[in-house]
């Protein structure tokens, strides 16, 4: 198993930004696919964004899109999702996931909080 921690979580207005990080621990981490998801209060995990092992190919879902960045830095084995321009929508714990392949999710982190008021 890959160890997978997120950080950067907060309690922001809305409009604000957070930046997130994924550390992981294993030694397969530049080979793998990272994602992210969130589960919002009352709300089915939902998926967020995909960054390759290379960063050559990115995926956001439509809520997302324009407002959300996915990033690795593997020499750091970290994975990023940067965030601006905030909604209260966005009020979820968000998870890292990482596999080898498209949908498969091998290890997952402890999830971040959140909140985002208006």
């Amino acid at each position: 198993q890959v160890q997978l921690v997120e950080s950067g979580g907060g309690a922001v207005q809305a409009g604000d930004s957070l930046r997130l990080s994924c550390a992981a621990s294993g030694r397969t981490f530049s080979s793998t696919i990272v994602n992210w998801f969130r589960q919002g209060p009352g709300k089915e995990r939902e998926f967020v964004a995909a960054i390759s092992s290379s960063s050559d190919r990115v995926y956001y879902s439509a809520s997302a899109t324009g407002r959300f960045t996915i990033s690795r830095d593997n020499a750091k084995n970290t994975a990023y999702l940067q965030m601006d321009s905030l909604k209260p929508e966005d009020t979820a714990v968000y998870y890292c996931a990482v596999g080898t392949s498209i949908g498969n999710f091998d290890s997952w982190g402890q999830g971040t909080q959140v909140t985002v008021s208006s």
